[in-house]
């Protein structure tokens, strides 16, 4: 994993300054999203930055240290927080956009998968088309660049398929506990 350190207030890394770059070597395979990273930052009295990330489960840890190579003036950082006021909008739209496509991705795979895997068996013909449709227009806005929309319609899709949802663990439920009593569930 890299990890870019930056100095500013704005939200997007363009935006910043970078300071250093450095890799998080050895995470174990896992899931997307499954790695739980700390990153902690400490300076020391002479102003050198220490920046320290540790993946928590597997304990794999790396750090640098930037040494100030150049301070900032008061003018620039008042210019700094100016922009990041000013901007606060701008780079909060600009932020919500890729998260909310992040977002938007993961639930078509998920939506997608159990389609493949049971949509046949427990939707009804106006069910799926209905859901196929939500799908594209998902599609569609992702392609955009409204990030509110986005979310709107991943919400939208979320709940058009709560009922297949249910179906389907209700048909996981009855396939495990298919041939059993419920005197010999708990033995």
């Amino acid at each position: 994993m890299m990890i870019h350190v930056l100095q500013g207030e704005r939200e997007l890394i363009s935006d910043c300054r970078s300071l250093a770059r450095f890799e998080l070597r050895g995470i174990p395979p896992m899931v997307a999203g499954a790695a739980k990273i700390r990153v902690t930052f400490q300076v020391d009295a002479d102003g050198l930055l220490s920046v320290a990330a540790r993946e928590l489960a597997s304990g794999v840890e790396s750090s640098i240290q930037v040494k100030p190579s150049y301070g900032l003036t008061d003018g620039e950082i008042a210019k700094m927080l100016r922009d990041s006021f000013s901007y606060a909008g701008d780079d909060k739209m600009a932020r919500v956009l890729p998260e909310q496509q992040v977002d938007a991705r993961r639930l078509l795979e998920a939506v997608e998968a159990a389609l493949r895997a049971d949509g046949e068996r427990l939707l009804e013909m106006d069910e799926r088309l209905a859901i196929d449709a939500q799908i594209n227009v998902l599609r569609e806005l992702m392609a955009g660049g409204d990030g509110l929309a986005i979310a709107q319609q991943t919400k939208r899709l979320t709940r058009m398929t709560d009922v297949f949802a249910v179906r389907r663990l209700d048909a996981t439920v009855k396939a495990a506990l298919a041939g059993r009593s419920l005197n010999g569930i708990g033995e």
